[in-house]
């Protein structure tokens, strides 16, 4: 086959271009001229497969094979929802035994499968750690009448169906989630807590007012809008149905530079290698799915525009409260600074819309951990690989550890092995560590909240309420009228976003001789280097072109946000809505129901009376939650090996059981620490010496799995050694002796070690530099000084930490 365009000799070449400028633009314009037919016949097979998943009955993006397990068209109230059990790959190893995991997807305009959508995704990393995986996936179109509570309804059916397929698995499953789903199962789980393990939920809005000025541009959208009237319009528009991707094309508007420019100039640039990535890409982001007008309503009204989840002001159809609180399963917030969408913000917002402080979140026995990551997007949080391997792959390790943590809010972060000095206490290349933290601290690192912003955005809540009113009394009766079922499936295939795909397929007469030519092209392809000069002038400009989009997109979102704060910031409208400038009647904490504080006040009585009932288990888990309490973090190996130990001395007991002992010492430590702790010696008094002796050692072994304690912990780790001591004296007087000379040569050998290392690190500073020398002396001058009690404290904690390392104590028979 000939080439597309031919070249001249060599030889002629360098005669008529000596310096080379003109075979440059020559081999440039060639390889412009083949990426633009490469490009173009991208397009046409994008178009094609965008026709051919949309022709299907159940179009998913799911990178693994499934079998249905229930429909959701089959149930009571029927919806477009289905359960899915993941067929794991030849490789994989499935155990039966594991905890469960359900992906939910999100339903907000594109369709199912997202998830799953490749090897290093959410479902691929819980098949590589042995759990049983199932999808809660959706059809195209929704079930006529369809609404939000059947949703909600039938995912807690399909959980159900999950528990009774795995008899074997003591553990409840666990719910991941994504953006829309994620409302969506926190719902459910608040309505059904008792199906649901933990919840993972990844970039998902819980609080819609919530975000830091100048970096939510979405949450205005509501109100320069005029409120919820324009759904209402398109519902009707579309006879009933609610376009998906009129959404679609909300989350594009947001970063134009990426939708009109950098993302198609991407393939352009590397046409040879992206082609591939893109179009799988596309498979999704093109597949749009249809809402129901009742649906999209509710979201709006309720959520978008009223945010009465994070309130818990929602109640369903038969009369029960929407309260997140109900929530007794673990919830792990992933939210990222990167994210447009789902800004941090709105993701934690509701911590602080629902509780005053965490004692109140411990009150309501929940546990709270967030993540928030620096950089990745929206869709990064649960499609992006590098995400899916760290951030992901941790969260399922530790899925045990975070289901048994006390009630209280963390902030977890992920660190390398290799950026730790303790990289050999590590079984993986990364470690979740986690951090307690206050309301307080949240909103001053994370929240950044505004009271004059709620107000304002109460405004919006009731100019929304009139402007719906108006709108259903004067002009639906007429749209209604005029729109038919016809018209409405014109106007949705006319949508510029579908035509976008279709006019660039092989229904387009045009593009016929595309195919042949990208072919003969791919024959004889000439590519440029990266040194050509035109093709960095290239690169030079579409960078420009980029730069200016966003610069025009910062111009229009601080544009729009200062209308919007500066219209329903205005005292006479907010006063002409009702609110009288006064917005606290919205957005107060919701308080507790009576028969949930007289359920707390008979639980604290159980507890002060069980405060001195129990054993050695009770006593050994006590002291370790106190000691670890005074940590900065605690990550999963202590409680790894806490959990190995309990399961030698009591091999039929489960997580449920570890779960159950670990809240109750928690909570009596909390409800009146100095009580639980003066009553160890009491739970410890049936004991033999032996057995109280092995357990404090048993909890030091806990303890040193995580490294040396920091000073706080130390202290509280000392008077646990006190309190053993005084339980081993009272059994066995001679082996509390015996004991006590043991630690005493412990510390000594300690002391000992250190001060050798001292004299051979300043010996060796005075060799090597003589400047050092003065400073030695001068510090040790300084420490001759200090007061002998600080002095012989301190040195007794270095005796221990020395000992651990130089020292370690000698193994003694149980």
């Amino acid at each position: 086959m000939n080439a597309p365009l031919p070249t001249p000799p060599t030889e002629i070449l360098s005669f008529l271009d000596p310096f080379g400028f003109g075979r440059a633009a020559f081999d440039y314009w060639r390889d412009a001229v083949e990426r633009s037919v490469l490009y173009m016949d991208v397009m046409r097979e994008r178009g094609n497969q965008y026709l051919e998943h949309i022709e299907k009955t159940k179009p998913n993006v799911l990178g693994f094979d499934a079998e249905v397990v229930m429909d959701g068209r089959d149930l009571s109230r029927p919806v477009n929802y289905e359960l899915m059990r993941i067929l794991p790959p030849a490789d994989v190893e499935v155990d039966l035994q594991a905890r469960p995991f359900v992906v939910v997807d999100p339903r907000a305009g594109h369709g199912p499968g997202i998830g799953g959508f490749k090897p290093d995704s959410e479902i691929g990393v819980a098949l590589r750690a042995g759990h049983p995986c199932y999808f809660i996936g959706f059809l195209p179109y929704p079930e006529p009448g369809q609404t939000v509570e059947d949703v909600v309804e039938a995912e807690i059916t399909f959980l159900r169906r999950v528990i009774e397929l795995h008899p074997e698995s003591c553990e409840k499953p666990m719910v991941v989630g994504n953006c829309q789903a994620g409302w969506q199962i926190m719902m459910a789980a608040s309505l059904e807590p008792d199906c649901f393990g933990p919840i993972l939920i990844a970039g998902a809005p819980l609080s819609y007012w919530a975000g830091e000025r100048g970096k939510a541009p979405m949450r205005y959208t509501g109100g320069m809008t005029g409120g919820s009237w324009m759904t209402t319009l398109a519902s009707d528009l579309g006879d009933g149905l609610f376009d998906g991707a009129l959404l679609v094309q909300n989350f594009e508007r947001l970063n134009p530079a990426n939708t009109w420019w950098d993302k198609q100039y991407r393939l352009y640039a590397n046409v040879d290698t992206e082609a591939e990535r893109y179009l799988n890409f596309e498979r999704w982001w093109g597949g749009h799915v249809v809402l129901g007008g009742e649906e999209i309503q509710y979201i709006v009204d309720n959520l978008f525009v009223g945010n009465r989840l994070s309130t818990a002001q929602l109640v369903t159809s038969d009369g029960r409260r929407i309260d997140l609180r109900n929530v007794r399963s673990p919830v792990v917030v992933f939210c990222s600074q990167g994210d447009d969408i789902t800004p941090p913000p709105q993701a934690l917002g509701w911590v602080r819309d629902l509780y005053e402080d965490t004692d109140d979140i411990i009150a309501s026995e929940q546990t709270i951990v967030y993540c928030v990551h620096d950089t990745t997007g929206h869709l990064g949080i649960f499609v992006s690989g590098s995400v899916s391997r760290k951030e992901h792959a941790e969260f399922t390790a530790n899925i045990d550890y975070i289901d048994v943590l006390p009630p209280g809010l963390y902030e977890t972060t992920v660190t390398s092995a290799k950026e730790r000095d303790d990289a050999e206490l590590l079984e993986r290349d990364y470690l979740l560590e986690f951090k307690a933290r206050s309301i307080e601290g949240l909103n001053r690192d994370v929240l950044h909240h505004r009271e004059d912003d709620d107000r304002r955005f109460a405004t919006v809540a009731r100019l929304s309420e009139i402007n719906l009113g108006l709108y259903r009394l004067f002009l639906q009766p007429w749209i209604r009228a005029v729109n038919t079922p016809e018209a409405a499936r014109l106007i949705r295939r006319m949508h510029p976003i579908r035509l976008g795909y279709k006019l660039l397929s092989d229904r387009n007469p045009l593009s016929v001789p595309l195919p042949v030519l990208a072919d003969w092209v791919r024959h004889d392809r000439h590519p440029v280097g990266e040194d050509n000069l035109l093709r960095t002038l290239e690169l030079a400009a579409s960078q420009q072109i980029s730069h200016g989009l966003d610069t025009w997109r910062e111009i229009r979102d601080q544009s729009i946000e200062h209308l919007f704060l500066t219209l329903y910031g205005q005292p006479l409208l907010q006063a002409m809505v009702g609110l009288g400038g006064d917005a606290h009647v919205h957005r107060r904490q919701p308080g507790s129901e009576p028969e949930h504080r007289r359920f707390l006040e008979r639980r604290q009585d159980e507890l002060r009376q069980r405060v001195a009932e129990g054993g050695i288990h009770e006593a050994v888990m006590r002291s370790v939650i106190h000691v670890l309490g005074g940590a900065p973090t605690t990550d999963e190996r202590n409680f790894k090996r806490l959990r190995a130990s309990r399961a030698e001395l009591e091999p039929a007991s489960s997580l449920s059981d570890f779960k159950h002992l670990v809240r109750e010492q928690f909570f009596i430590l909390k409800l009146d620490r100095d009580a639980a702790l003066a009553a160890i010696p009491q739970l410890l008094a049936e004991e033999r010496g032996e057995t109280i002796r092995a357990s404090l050692e048993h909890i030091d072994h806990v303890l040193a799995a995580s490294g040396e304690l920091s000073e706080h912990a130390r202290k509280r780790y000392e008077h646990i050694q006190q309190l053993f001591g005084e339980a081993l004296e009272r059994v066995d007087p001679e082996l509390h002796r015996q004991a006590l000379t043991e630690l005493h040569d412990e510390v000594a050998i300690g002391a000992k070690a250190e001060a050798t290392a001292r004299n051979e690190v300043s010996k060796l500073l005075e060799t090597n530099d003589p400047a050092a020398s003065a400073k030695t002396a001068a510090s040790r001058s300084t420490a001759r000084s200090v007061d002998p009690e600080e002095q012989g404290r301190s040195g007794d904690a270095t005796g221990r930490t020395t000992t651990r390392k130089a020292a370690p104590r000698r193994t003694r028979k149980r």
